[in-house]
């Protein structure tokens, strides 16, 4: 029995290419697939205000809803809450003149369906200007 240890034996050695192709690999694909656009984000177009205040030959409808959510049309109060109705009253106080501009005001704390559904019945009416009132905060 020979127990000399072989001195031509080399080190047990590991193959780094392999290993190091797979990375670049992968560091390629992640780089192509990556998007660098942001396609969430928003773009809102503010109004701009000026010093001048536009008189209107023609007076303006104001559909008030209250809190309960009751509409009114030019302080009459509409018979009841549903879209058809509000259609109705609206389509009466407007008459033929769709150009006619139409001011909601809404209270604080209105429920948002409420509001959703005149400017829904607005819409459907054919209004082309419809403003939101607002006031302005006690500072």
């Amino acid at each position: 029995m020979n127990f000399r240890a072989q001195e031509n034996e080399d080190e047990p050695r590991i193959d780094l290419t392999s290993l190091i192709d797979v990375v670049f690999i992968l560091l390629i694909f992640f780089m192509v697939t990556t998007t660098f656009d942001r396609q969430s984000e928003l773009k809102v177009e503010l109004p701009e205000a000026s010093s001048e205040i536009e008189s209107t030959p023609e007076k303006p409808i104001r559909l008030v809803i209250d809190a309960d959510g009751r509409f009114f049309i030019n302080g009459s109060e509409v018979v009841n809450t549903g879209e058809e109705t509000l259609k109705m009253a609206l389509d009466k106080a407007l008459g033929d003149d769709r150009e006619r501009p139409v001011i909601l005001q809404a209270d604080a704390h209105t429920e948002h369906q409420a509001v959703v559904t005149a400017m829904d019945a607005a819409a459907k009416l054919g209004v082309s200007q419809l403003s939101i009132a607002t006031t302005k905060a006690a500072e």
